[in-house]
């Protein structure tokens, strides 16, 4: 009885032309973000790919240089795509693309598609995780709004109970039928992208991409769960299929935009950022309390300079068996960078802190739950971009650090002539940067794991428990 409940609402539903016309809407707009989100990131990874190779080529082929001259020629890092970055781009749109490495300062990544973007960008793009996100659950609504009312409205529900069906029995074989109709829809839009992606041989096959995709599969089903099983259940508390619509797109406006608008200014209004030219001045401040590279007269040079002519028994710096110069550059590196990264955690711990608002509220709302879920495997979130800035800043104080080195052992002190071949330059590892585990980017989004999970049990237990304890007029 209840497979033929469910196997009557799916027929049902599929003979229904407003839903075959509003399912082909949904279906052409997924398909088409497919198509479009994997063009755009093929070409931005492609154009990163051959700006990473130039710089690194500039770097090692770079004319015979002083090293410290070398130090502040610098280079770029560029944050490659994450393979399944277009099926949700997230933050990659709002954040730089390329970091500038040199020494003495710790720059942030500039260069995002927003602000080479018009001001439409503000509201949206149009990708995958959108259309999943935000019109499947429309769908679902529309599909399910009438699962219960309509049956009232019609006067079959008594009919149906009368066969000893109980209203949960009936409410679970709807929730099936409905569920096969979304995976209906949802199913050609996620075997194009796995066949785009394994199938064609543009990303390289290995474990943590197919992980990710499952776990992002995983998720999207849950949260239409979620939105199923809600329909039906208001649905089944309301007498009439005009105020169950009505409810459910109240619902769905709550969850899909008051809640994330209020959640982000709640989060910037709690935890305010200073502004660029304060926290320039602010780091400047510091530094300049440290050990100045670029001046000898420094009092805080002059006592590094006792201390070395004390350890190595020296009358004057030009009987050291190191260049004072690279060793001077290289405490000094060391301070300010320093310097840098406290300010730098510093901002990034008060974006952490706005975040968390979203990440908690993500326990009242399977919208944002799934929304944090979905950039997390698509490796478009802010725990990825702090990733890279970090990774890149430890490469950047690296390279500075060896070429100061390089001053302090192969150079005289006052050598500001001598250049070193271009051959010295190749020898360094260029950047390259690896994408963290998809069991990282999970646990930086537990919390909204535990929401959507929460949410998938709390509706089937809560809502079950109201659809027992409805009263049939």
């Amino acid at each position: 009885m209840i497979r033929t409940i469910a196997k009557k609402e799916f027929i049902s539903t599929l003979r229904d032309r407003r839903f075959v016309s509003l399912s082909l809407i949904v279906l052409l707009l997924l398909l088409s973000a497919t198509i479009v989100g994997l063009h755009s990131y093929q070409n931005l990874q492609e154009e990163r790919e051959v700006a990473q190779h130039t710089v690194n080529e500039q770097f090692a082929n770079s004319a015979d240089r002083h090293p410290h001259r070398m130090a502040h020629y610098g280079s770029y890092a560029f944050r490659p795509k994450s393979s399944l970055s277009f099926l949700d781009f997230g933050l990659d749109s709002y954040t730089g693309a390329s970091v500038y490495m040199e020494a003495h300062r710790q720059n942030s990544a500039n260069f995002s598609q927003a602000q080479q973007s018009t001001s439409l960008i503000r509201f949206g793009e149009m990708t995958v995780a959108f259309v999943l996100q935000m019109l499947l659950p429309l769908l679902i609504i529309f599909l399910c709004f009438g699962a219960f009312t309509q049956e009232k409205e019609n006067g079959t529900l008594k009919l149906l109970l009368s066969q000893g069906v109980s209203l949960r029995q009936l409410a679970w074989a709807k929730v099936s039928g409905y569920s096969k109709v979304v995976a209906l829809v949802v199913a050609p839009a996620l075997a194009l992208a796995s066949l785009l992606i394994f199938g064609r041989g543009a990303f390289a096959l290995d474990g943590d991409l197919l992980l990710r995709l499952l776990l992002f599969i995983l998720f999207y089903g849950l949260y239409f769960f979620v939105f199923v099983v809600l329909s039906v259940v208001v649905s089944a508390l309301h007498q009439r299929s005009s105020t169950a619509l009505v409810s459910l797109l109240g619902i769905w406006i709550l969850f899909c935009i008051l809640i994330p608008k209020a959640s982000a200014n709640l989060g910037a209004n709690l935890y305010t950022t200073p502004t660029r030219a304060q926290l320039d001045a602010d780091v400047h401040a510091e530094v300049v309390k440290g050990i100045d590279g670029h001046n000898s007269q420094d009092e805080r040079a002059e006592a590094l300079k006792q201390e070395l002519l004390k350890k190595y028994g020296a009358s004057s710096l030009d009987q050291l068996p190191v260049n004072f110069d690279g060793i001077w550059m290289a405490v000094g590196e060391e301070q300010s960078s320093k310097v840098y990264q406290k300010h730098f955690n510093r901002l990034m711990g008060i974006f952490q802190k706005q975040n968390r608002i979203s990440e908690w509220a993500a326990l009242l709302n399977p919208y944002l739950a799934v929304r944090h879920l979905s950039m997390g495997m698509a490796g478009s979130d802010f725990g990825h971009y702090v990733d890279f800035q970090q990774k890149a800043e430890t490469y950047r104080y690296h390279l500075a650090q060896e070429l100061n080195h390089i001053q302090a052992t192969q150079l005289r002190y006052g050598d500001k002539e001598t250049r070193l071949s271009s051959a010295t330059w190749g020898a360094f590892e260029p950047f390259e940067y690896d994408t963290p585990h998809a069991s990282w980017a999970l646990a930086n989004h537990m919390i909204s794991f535990l929401g959507l999970l929460l949410w998938g049990i709390g509706i089937c237990i809560g809502g079950m428990r109201l659809i027992d304890n409805t009263k049939i007029v």
